[in-house]
């Protein structure tokens, strides 16, 4: 316990019951202060009670990544009410199953407007505010999806793919400028959270499809959200303090293949 003694992260998408709130709930539980972001504001609000609830300390605010005035405000609320930023975990994403001969320009741009500019928008926000008080630690969220293909969601896999490259490039401005903030990316398997759910609904739902996503991973099951949450809390805390620009898979060897 205490793995994150007295820090305050910013959660975004922390409001449904998948990776965010996962996190949210172990980053409190490790003594962090917890700002749960997502565009559902009831499912943030939700995820705050449970950690004041359980004795943590949390607040919530419906924050859609793709929009910098709620990274703005979000920020302020983080600011206003904890005094400090010390953690970002950029987890908020969309997931379209379509193969790229099947996604609109629409749904291109929308997926990447969460996926891709949510993390830039939060990098930009935040960093300038971990640099005031001596640094930080952020994790974004990529895939497997975003180090090989993925035919059933081609552009899923390109945003994520922006999103590996996105931290790799932050990482290494920040090590240059020797602000100690740390930018890390994690690249989850097939993970059985909501998002995942709808996404094999979307391809037509049902045991076939179940199994292809938990053929995916060699070990041949689907992963849980705490299983990224603890390796974002690896990642945050200072076990990690000489790792960045890493990438971190844990996909039940998806990409090992």
């Amino acid at each position: 316990m205490g793995r994150v003694s007295g820090k305050v992260a910013i959660i975004t998408g922390g409001g449904s019951a998948g990776m965010g709130r996962a996190t949210s709930v172990l980053l409190a539980q490790e003594g962090a202060s917890v700002v749960v972001g997502d565009i559902n504001e009831a499912g943030a609000k939700e995820t705050a009670d449970l950690i004041n609830a359980a004795g943590g300390k949390a607040v919530s605010m419906r924050h859609d990544v793709s929009s910098e005035d709620d990274w703005a405000a979000v920020v302020k609320l983080a600011v206003d009410t904890y005094g400090r930023i010390d953690i970002l975990d950029n987890n908020a994403a969309m997931f379209i199953a379509k193969p790229l001969m099947n996604t609109s320009t629409e749904e291109f741009r929308l997926q990447n407007s969460i996926n891709v500019d949510g993390v830039f928008f939060g990098m930009k926000a935040v960093i300038p505010v971990m640099e005031k008080t001596g640094g930080g630690a952020i994790v974004n969220i990529s895939s497997g999806a975003g180090i090989v293909g993925f035919a059933a969601a081609g552009a899923y896999s390109s945003s994520k793919g922006a999103v590996r490259l996105m931290t790799k490039s932050m990482a290494l401005e920040c090590a240059e400028k020797k602000n100690k903030v740390r930018v890390n990316s994690i690249h989850p398997g097939p993970i059985l959270t909501p998002m995942l759910e709808q996404g094999m609904d979307d391809l037509g739902g049902g045991a076939d499809i179940r199994g292809m996503f938990e053929a995916m991973a060699p070990v041949g099951y689907l992963g849980e959200p705490q299983d990224i949450a603890q390796g974002v809390l690896y990642l945050v805390s200072d076990e990690s303090k000489y790792v960045t620009g890493a990438e971190l898979a844990i996909d039940g060897g998806f990409i090992a293949q």
